[in-house]
């Protein structure tokens, strides 16, 4: 909870407290709660005991379990698969227990989604301990006291810790590259400034649609050829952020020992995945070390922590959504809805049962999208067949038009009257003049082209009206339609030019 959050749980129905201290690291005073109408109580078995719901940042302790009764929600991290004992422990005081990590990755959830918070905060953080590591600019600058080449970075991992650094590092402006097994993540990837390290291995598995929006694991071959290509790339990285993880197991070893010994001198690698183990295989979690050749390995387990004001209000923002959804009728009442995909997800724990592994979610995280196949490069050569081909075909079919059209016109000239045929051509060259000018126009043009259309439509309008003091009934009637239908073009292309101009000019 934050002094900013409070007043929104307030408008649920809620009456607020908090353990004397609880923000004081993360900058928040108990004069602020106060202040913003919490109770401050002097220690959490204080607290467990005022409070209906409970909600945290780490998993409880055996002892704070100890303190849940029947009616009481505790609202946590809580890791289940590594914290059975505990679950258990939680299932036979007959409290419900949401685990914030279990909060599934759809759509409607993402609000509530603390993994992400945490994890985006983390990804920035990891990009500004590299360069606190590293010792030289992010961005190339050419100054008068000699040239400086930008670092280049490379992101293992483009979930939402890897996308925040991937951002963090182009914004300071350095050369940054990005691997994923999910190919879909590419566009993301270059859409922020990134180059996505491809890697020439078809693998169906590595689709991340089916498992919660994370990576798959991958078969023993992709693997291979994923450490070559890291190989390859290994000598030219000046910092390396790792952050592949996969849910409820230990962090595969990409950065191996052999690649960290090809690194410069200088060279940083971050491992986010530290806290189960580490991606690179030299990672110590909590530490910071110094390999023999001079590259440093940061393997800090508390990112979010190190931001603590920031990870405490876009955690508080989370605690504040899911009470949001177990609130639906703003009475200060919790409706634990287990029908609801989000809360049902997150429970571990309800009415004196473990509710964990819950059913998995009914709409997909990511919809995969098709490889799309890359267009073959020409050669001069068959560029140039090519263009020859297309010329001739052109030009084929524009003397086959020539000829059908003159020897249709020496027909009609052979039977029609002299004066007949002097308009009858021009007919057909206004016709032929009018399809190559409307034709041959681009779409993004078509606006522009409403000038050209009334001035086409005028020459019609004056024909006609020159048209209607004829003697006959079929003329005067021709040229009346020709009048209501040109007046309707040129009133209506003016119309739309009008307001086509009107969408760029200051109100």
């Amino acid at each position: 909870m934050t002094p900013e959050s409070v007043d929104q749980l307030k408008k649920l129905g809620y009456e607020c407290a908090i353990e004397t201290g609880a923000g004081a690291a993360a900058g928040f005073s108990d004069a602020a709660y106060a202040a913003a109408g919490v109770e401050v109580l002097p220690s959490a078995e204080a607290l467990y005991a005022a409070s209906d719901i409970i909600a945290k940042v780490r998993p409880p302790s055996e002892a704070e379990v100890g303190l849940l009764t029947a009616d009481k929600t505790l609202i946590s991290f809580f890791y289940p698969v590594a914290n059975e004992a505990l679950m258990e422990a939680a299932k036979a005081t007959g409290a419900s227990v949401i685990a914030m990590d279990m909060v599934p990755r759809i759509s409607r959830a993402q609000k509530m989604d603390a993994l992400s918070s945490m994890a985006n905060i983390a990804g920035y953080r990891a990009v500004i301990e590299a360069g606190n590591n590293f010792g030289r600019f992010f961005t190339g600058q050419v100054t008068a006291a000699g040239k400086v080449p930008p670092a280049k970075v490379l992101v293992v991992g483009a979930g939402v810790a890897g996308l925040a650094a991937i951002g963090t590092s182009t914004s300071l402006g350095a050369i940054t590259y990005a691997f994923d097994v999910r190919p879909e993540v590419a566009e993301q990837i270059e859409s922020m400034g990134a180059e996505f390290v491809y890697l020439e291995f078809d693998e169906a598995a590595q689709d991340g649609a089916a498992t919660g929006g994370y990576a798959a694991p991958s078969s023993p071959e992709f693997r291979e050829a994923q450490l070559a290509k890291f190989r390859e790339l290994a000598p030219e990285i000046d910092i390396v952020i790792t952050t592949a993880l996969i849910p409820n197991r230990d962090a595969p070893i990409l950065w191996t020992k052999d690649m960290v010994e090809m690194m410069k001198p200088g060279s940083v690698i971050v491992d986010l995945a530290a806290e189960r183990g580490g991606n690179c295989e030299l990672t110590i979690p909590d530490e910071r070390i110094v390999t023999d050749n001079g590259v440093t390995i940061v393997g800090y387990t508390d990112f979010p922590s190190r931001m603590a004001a920031q990870s405490s209000t876009l955690y508080g923002n989370n605690i504040r959504h899911m009470m949001f959804d177990l609130t639906p009728e703003k009475d200060g009442q919790v409706n634990h809805n287990m029908e609801d995909d989000v809360i049902r997800g997150a429970t571990i724990t309800h009415d004196g049962a473990i509710t964990f592994p819950p059913p998995p979610p009914k709409i997909q995280a990511i919809a995969a999208k098709p490889k799309a196949e890359p267009a073959k490069v020409l050669t001069r050569e068959e560029q140039l067949a090519l263009e020859k081909a297309e010329f001739k075909a052109q030009t084929r079919q524009q003397v086959t038009l020539l000829v059908v059209g003159a020897v249709l016109l020496l027909g009609v000239g052979l039977v029609a009257p002299a004066s007949f045929m002097q308009h009858f051509i021009v007919f057909v060259l206004s016709v032929f003049v009018g399809f190559q000018v409307i034709w041959g126009v681009s779409h993004a043009l078509h606006t522009p082209l409403m000038a050209v259309t009334n001035a086409i439509s005028s020459i019609i309008i004056l024909g006609a009206l020159m048209q209607i003091g004829s003697g006959s009934f079929l003329v005067i009637l021709l040229a009346a339609l020709s009048v209501f239908m040109a007046a309707i073009n040129i009133f209506g292309g003016f119309l739309v030019t009008r307001r086509m101009l009107a969408m760029f000019q200051k109100s």
